[in-house]
């Protein structure tokens, strides 16, 4: 069952992969990059300082920080020391019949995937705070997140599964996280 399961996951990344073609290879691996993202980010973090004061904003920031820390090492975790799953580029079997648009394409293993779980970690929270004004943020946000997960899907480093786990754990991890900030923002609510 789960060779099996493993095999619809390599034929289905293949063929997303296989989509591609050089005219968008420019976008996907723009769209990709985290770097590319921190004006993006610059202004979430400006519509919800806006919202909160200071100090709450400061609070709000470090819940942030310790979500992504959160998301990145429970990743890790799963891709080095539980699944050991390697990335579709380090399959030799694969290899010859992918599409590839990195010459480095990460570490050795993949399952799951950091970018689509960090993107809809910051989706899901950012739209679960920032919903009182902007109330349709979180479909865009998401759809950012979902555009996200595929790059990992397109340029040839992470199988579908990859990404779709690491999308619903960056989901659960965003609402927790969400909570948690709002429990503390009413706990140490600074006046």
């Amino acid at each position: 069952m789960l060779d099996q399961l493993v095999q619809y996951d390599k034929e289905l990344f293949l063929f997303l992969n296989n989509l591609g073609t050089t005219s968008w290879d420019g976008f996907w691996l723009f769209y990709t990059d985290k770097l590319h993202w921190i004006p993006f980010y610059a202004v979430l973090a400006f519509l919800m300082y806006k919202k909160l004061n200071t100090k709450m904003f400061v609070l709000t920031l470090v819940v942030i920080a310790l979500m992504i820390l959160f998301t990145d090492q429970i990743t890790n975790l799963f891709k080095n020391f539980l699944v050991k799953r390697p990335r579709p580029c380090h399959e030799d079997d694969l290899v010859q019949a992918m599409r590839l648009l990195k010459s480095w394409c990460g570490g050795k293993y993949g399952y799951f995937s950091g970018h689509a779980s960090n993107s809809m970690a910051v989706a899901i929270f950012s739209g679960l705070m920032l919903r009182y004004k902007y109330k349709y943020l979180i479909y865009f946000l998401i759809v950012w997140s979902l555009t996200m997960a595929y790059s990992r899907i397109y340029i040839g480093v992470h199988y579908p599964l990859d990404v779709i786990s690491g999308m619903l754990f960056g989901g659960l991890s965003g609402f927790m996280f969400y909570k948690l900030d709002k429990y503390l923002q009413s706990r140490f609510q600074l006046k």
